[in-house]
C-alpha cells in the first residue's frame, strides 16, 4: 500500500511557519485538525526522505501528517 496523499488547508504566518487545518483524503472526506501536538523534522516512517512531520488529534486519533517537498501524506 503507497503513502495516502492528502490535501492540506494550511495557515502560513509571517515567519514561514505552517500550521495545517484541515485535510481532504482522496476520496473527498474532510477532517478538522483538532490539535497540533508536535512538528520537528525527521525522515520519514515510510518513505525515509527528510521532511517536516506534524503529530495532530483528528478526531481524538494522533497521526502523523507528513509534508516532504510541499506534498503532504499520512505517515504511519
Amino acid at each position: 500500500m503507497g503513502k495516502p496523499f492528502v490535501k492540506v488547508l494550511a495557515e502560513h504566518d509571517e515567519l514561514g511557519n505552517v500550521k495545517p487545518l484541515e485535510i481532504t483524503r482522496g476520496d473527498g472526506r474532510r477532517f478538522e485538525i483538532d490539535q497540533v501536538l508536535d512538528v520537528r523534522r525527521v525522515p520519514s516512517l515510510k518513505g525515509g526522505r527528510l521532511g517536516m512531520r506534524y503529530t495532530c488529534r483528528i478526531r481524538g486519533k494522533q497521526i502523523y501528517l507528513f509534508c516532504d517537498e510541499w506534498k503532504w501524506f499520512i505517515d504511519k
